[in-house]
């Protein structure tokens, strides 16, 4: 659905959730599609303990990225969303709330992540 809000195009915002068993534990997706970007948060349970934003700049190639809010020693939510603004060319926010014990398990959520983007590339 498209409607013209002042003066522009607006689609609005669409909800799209997925999950996956992940290294025995259940690892839960949510996607806001947003109107040039989108909003995905990764956890195993509904907690928002950080939120970082990325997005691409003319001036350099890598997208510009900074933590809004949580532990700026946890580089995860700030990373991921780089590389998803870098691959999607869009504004990102992540919020990234597991722990970060296992490195092996956050190359595993991105790839499921990037598996998705393959398959429902309508939903980012």
């Amino acid at each position: 659905m498209t409607e013209v809000v002042n003066g522009s195009d607006f689609r609005g915002i669409t909800v799209h959730d997925f999950s996956e068993k992940i290294l025995e534990q259940v690892v839960h997706f949510h996607v806001m599609k947003l109107d040039g970007g989108f909003f995905l948060w990764v956890g195993s349970a509904p907690v928002l303990s950080n939120l970082a934003v990325s997005m691409s700049s003319k001036y350099d190639l890598m997208p510009l990225s900074t933590l809004v809010m949580g532990d700026p020693s946890n580089t995860a939510a700030n990373s991921l969303a780089q590389r998803l603004a870098k691959r999607t060319k869009k504004q990102v926010f992540v919020s990234y709330s597991l722990p970060m014990t296992d490195s092996s398990l956050s190359l595993l959520v991105e790839n499921r992540i990037k598996k998705e983007l393959e398959l429902h590339p309508e939903n980012f």
